[in-house]
């Protein structure tokens, strides 16, 4: 049971993007389907928690009375009765919602004319055969439909499953006794499921594998997390096959799962990017900003609501950019735009105070240091001497920040961190609360096995601790820095270019389905698993030091404004078939930058989903939840930290 759609968006010319495809679900062939059948001009639209936010991520009010609905309900409240409307359901398919539908529509007077039903994801055949039973029901019903959209699209090139709690219930030291495991995974397979049904394509589905360090370690459920996840996505691929007309019967996309510990440091290092550094400094509620603005009465200053969102053509541009690349241009334009329309000058105003927040922030805070060092241990360039130094000296810094230089720290060196009185020495003389180190100690249980339980783990901890340690991220090659501290990459990076050639490493990351002969990465041409996507330049990225925190613009990097601007523009019928990644446990700004950036260099739509997408500040309450294990502090106390120092 399905609504007709466009056939696969890789028809030509019809190619739509992800965020566009989402939309016009939504709104094409959800909301304006109804007008075909209905004698009734406007229609009250009814939806539960779950569908509301699904609509307002991708649409606004104005948009849907467009459609004809100038009335949103909520499902579980009372309703008044208007009985010459017709209705449009919007709702998932669970016994409670299709209860109050029948209540809704039963009886000889029902609240509304006639009922357009859509729901979010798959039905069972329990619930439609109960809602066939009520003859008087059936007759009131003009459309039964399944959407199969259960996800948020957070941006063009972006979606969350919404399971804010994923990491807690997933990789918690007890989510093996957790009946939350189960369901929080089912859920979220469900709804990822959704992604490619709307889109109507159909995946080679990677992933990560678990870990183990030798054949006598035992893996946990957390370490099968993205194993379990990926054969639940099939499963309702397979029916997806079976039951959606026109679904494709062989691949026409790769998706790759993976979770949150292949890259522990991506969530919790400053990204120097003006939409991520909104996000980590200002207080914000998702994408909402309130700032102070003069009164128009001249009298005290009166609270301003600012939307940062793809609606907004000055954030649109800006977003990806360095911040001080965006303090550049904001300036720029506030110049520009004086004889402009005063539209155009109240966004670069906005976004310009918004900048100028920020630079007050950075230097309060002393983040041109902190970024530095933070940059410094994940390119092995700072180590543990380096950071007792900091720690020692600079008491300027707060301990938030002193907080995320020892997760970095903790994620580079577990074994140094959690297997010796190192780690313990270094939060006490940082200062940090007990809240603090539990949050540093739960690293642990994103850093893979515990090597405690190796029967190698004597080797494994005396193993190269004399030699200066590597740093986890070598420079990519043929990437000249535009900015100063922009350094880091995340891990993410390299693995959507391995899996766009092919590349991923047969050992770490499994796939579900091979190949079907008729498998290609771009229509037409040759494979993506095959064919190079571009030849990498011979010089390596140099390392910036000294000067100033921002050099000049000089190059387009893939992170500058216009190349974000250009790669936005690019043509999606020119593109081959789309790479989608998904992260359990939360992605990050710069990794959401990462899939727009690749998207015009290897000219493939990447979309990127994740169980939620938060910011350091969420990441880190999160990570204190994965153990309500009490820390004594008589555990970290030492005598004396210049002696005790090797």
């Amino acid at each position: 049971m399905s609504m007709d759609s466009d056939s696969s968006s890789h028809s030509g010319a019809d190619y739509r993007s992800f965020g566009q495809i989402t939309r016009d679900g939504l709104l094409l062939e959800m909301l304006r389907s109804t007008r075909k059948s209905s004698k009734s001009t406007w229609k009250v639209l009814i939806m539960d928690k779950l569908t509301v936010k699904i609509m307002s991520f991708s649409c606004k009010m104005a948009d849907i009375t467009e459609e004809g609905v100038p009335l949103v309900e909520d499902l579980y409240k009372r309703r008044q009765p208007l009985p010459s409307m017709d209705a449009i359901y919007f709702m998932q398919p669970t016994k409670e919602n299709v209860r109050i539908f029948m209540s809704d529509m039963s009886g000889k007077n029902s609240l509304y004319k006639k009922a357009y039903v859509f729901f979010s994801s798959s039905v069972q055949r329990e619930l439609v055969a109960h809602i066939k039973k009520d003859s008087t029901v059936l007759t009131r019903i003009s459309a039964l439909s399944e959407m199969n959209l259960e996800y948020f699209a957070i941006d063009s090139q972006g979606f969350i499953t919404d399971h804010d709690n994923a990491l807690e219930e997933l990789f918690s030291e007890d989510a093996e006794g957790s009946h939350k495991y189960n369901a929080c995974l089912n859920t979220m397979a469900t709804r990822i499921a959704t992604v490619f049904a709307s889109l109507r394509e159909f995946p080679r589905v990677h992933y990560r594998v678990a870990k183990t360090i030798d054949a006598s370690t035992l893996t946990t459920l957390r370490d099968l997390v993205p194993t379990k996840l990926a054969a639940a996505v099939w499963n309702s691929l397979a029916r997806y096959k079976l039951m959606i007309p026109e679904f494709p019967q062989t691949e026409t996309c790769e998706l790759l799962i993976v979770d949150r510990s292949i890259d522990q440091i991506a969530p919790i290092i400053h990204e120097w990017t003006y939409d991520a550094m909104c996000h980590d400094l200002l207080c914000m509620d998702g994408n909402k900003y309130v700032q102070e603005v003069p009164s128009k009465n001249g009298s005290a200053n009166e609270e301003k609501e600012v939307l940062l969102e793809d609606h907004d053509p000055v954030w649109l541009e800006l977003r990806h950019a360095h911040i001080a690349d965006a303090n550049e241009r904001l300036h720029e334009k506030m110049t520009s735009f004086v004889s402009k329309n005063k539209a155009e000058q109240s966004s670069s105003t906005t976004a310009g105070k918004i900048a100028g927040k920020l630079n007050n922030i950075i230097k309060e805070q002393h983040l041109k240091d902190v970024g530095q060092l933070e940059q410094d241990l994940v390119f092995g360039d700072a180590g543990t001497k380096e950071l007792i130094s900091f720690l020692r000296t600079r008491m300027d810094v707060s301990h938030e920040n002193k907080l995320r230089l020892l997760m970095i720290y903790a994620s580079i060196n577990p074994e140094k961190f959690f297997e010796s009185e190192k780690g313990a020495k270094l939060m006490q003389l940082a200062g940090l609360s007990a809240d603090d180190m539990i949050v540093v100690n739960n690293v642990r249980c994103l850093c893979g096995p515990d090597t405690k339980k190796s029967s190698v783990g004597a080797f494994t901890l005396k193993f190269d601790l004399q030699k200066k340690k590597p740093g986890i991220r070598k420079e990519r090659i043929g990437e000249e820095s535009t900015w100063m501290l922009s350094r880091f990459y995340p891990i993410l990076e390299d693995l959507i270019e391995k899996l766009s050639n092919g590349e991923l490493p047969k050992d770490e990351y499994h796939c579900m389905n091979d190949p079907s002969p008729s498998f290609r990465g771009i229509p037409g041409s040759t494979s993506a698993r095959t064919s190079p996507v571009h030849q990498p330049a011979q010089s390596m990225r140099s390392r910036r030091i000294g000067g100033t925190w921002a050099t000049p613009r000089n190059s387009d990097d893939g992170y500058s404004s216009d190349s974000v601007l250009k790669h936005a523009s690019s043509d999606f019928r020119k593109l081959g078939q789309r790479l989608f990644i998904f992260v359990i446990g939360g992605a990050t700004r710069s990794e959401l930058r990462v899939a727009h950036k690749l998207s015009g260099k290897l000219k493939r739509e990447i979309i990127l989903g994740s169980s939620s997408l938060d910011d350091p500040p969420q990441f880190i309450t999160k990570l204190k939840m994965l153990s309500t294990e009490e820390l004594l502090l008589d555990d970290c106390k030492y005598n004396n930290a210049k002696d005790d120092w090797p």
